[in-house]
């Protein structure tokens, strides 16, 4: 059987401000209209986060607009979701999060099959002049590319 999965939203900036060490794929608590919001492309990754409370996984700060012909039964785009996860990822989530430095990070959600999921990161957050070193390594590479291409 063949999967497919179209990717709906990036963490871009994610991907700038944390080293990535560990990925985990995720289902996520939804409401039909947050569902047909999702399906539209009107979520943002952008500010959210992830922590564990109380033996389970919630995703904070998640925009989802409200669906247009959605009226009584919208939510709140902000509200924190559930996420699905076993019992044995949620235990190995909570012993890498408590060490110091270390968060859970979305980096992108998707509908994989019909079902919406979420990439989690275990992250590290980079300091200033890493990010610093990120750039110029980028700024370096565009320029020997510019270079290769006359």
């Amino acid at each position: 059987m063949k999967e497919s999965t179209k990717v709906i939203a990036r963490n871009k900036k994610a991907l700038h401000d944390y080293f990535i060490e560990e990925t985990y794929e995720a289902g996520i608590v939804l409401t039909g209209t947050e569902v047909k919001s999702i399906r539209q492309g009107k979520v943002n990754l952008k500010d959210s986060y992830s922590q564990i409370e109380s033996g389970e996984a919630f995703i904070h700060a998640m925009h989802i607009s409200p669906y247009e012909q959605g009226n009584i039964y919208n939510t709140d785009p902000l509200r924190k979701r559930k996420l699905l996860l076993n019992r044995k990822e949620i235990r190995k989530l909570v012993g890498l999060t408590t060490q110091k430095g270390y968060s859970l990070i979305p980096l992108s959600l998707y509908l994989k099959n019909g079902l919406v999921k979420i990439e989690l990161a275990v992250a590290m957050g980079k300091k200033k002049y890493d990010k610093r070193q990120d750039i110029a390594k980028k700024d370096a590479e565009r320029r020997m590319q510019r270079v290769r291409d006359y």
